[in-house]
């Protein structure tokens, strides 16, 4: 087994101990897409955009209720898509995937009675990156950073919101946005000699989902 997968099975493992307390559960998934703000790199004076490409996005959670207003969460989002770097009307692309393990509190702003439920979020955990498409002899906009079939492990800091509904008794129905940050994954997107990466890797995903309620 990989050892990055053996590290985000650790990782989970650890984020449901404080989930283990709780008295309420819930356990849902969801659908929606994926956004990366884009980033630069530089070589000299010439300058090249990374812009991974919107992409779907997936996800399922595990939830508890702390209290009648505090909730924990452990989530597992899959994101799939194209990596493009661009400069001067010539691009490059690569697929890639993302997973994002992580645990978050929640903030409800109602009662677990409520029907409906807004609430804000905040965690961290890890992701992990993992360049899927296929390598080629000479890559365009090599000079700037090249993209590899390679995987990267990052850790990552979480914030959102969003709203939960009761449909009836134990079915519940969620929309809610998740901001993801973490360092910039250069295993995968590799900077030439020379080059540099600016900023950090940001994704958006807002997502709908379904839960069951418990």
């Amino acid at each position: 087994m990989d050892k990055q997968i053996r590290i985000l099975i650790a990782a989970a493992a650890l984020a449901l101990a404080p989930a283990a307390l709780a008295q309420r559960w819930e356990i849902g998934g969801g659908a929606g897409g994926s956004f990366y703000p884009s980033n630069t790199v530089t070589s000299g004076s010439a300058s090249a955009t990374i812009d991974p490409a919107t992409a779907i996005a997936g996800g399922v959670w595990l939830s508890n209720s702390i209290n009648s207003h505090l909730g924990g969460e452990i989530r597992l989002d899959y994101t799939r898509g194209d990596l493009d770097l661009t400069s001067g009307g010539t691009t490059a692309s690569f697929l890639a995937e993302a997973y994002t393990m992580h645990y978050e509190f929640q903030w409800h702003l109602t009662n677990t009675e409520a029907r409906v439920r807004p609430f804000v979020a905040v965690g961290g955990g890890v992701k992990y990156y993992r360049g899927i498409g296929s390598q080629v002899e000479f890559q365009p906009l090599s000079q700037f950073a090249l993209l590899s079939q390679t995987t990267d492990l990052k850790p990552v800091a979480s914030a959102g919101g969003g709203i939960k509904f009761r449909v009836t008794g134990h079915l519940g129905f969620r929309v809610e946005v998740h901001d993801y940050f973490t360092p910039f994954p250069t295993n995968v997107i590799v900077p030439n000699v020379g080059s540099k990466i600016s900023g950090w890797m940001q994704q958006i995903v807002p997502m709908a989902g379904i839960s069951y309620v418990f």
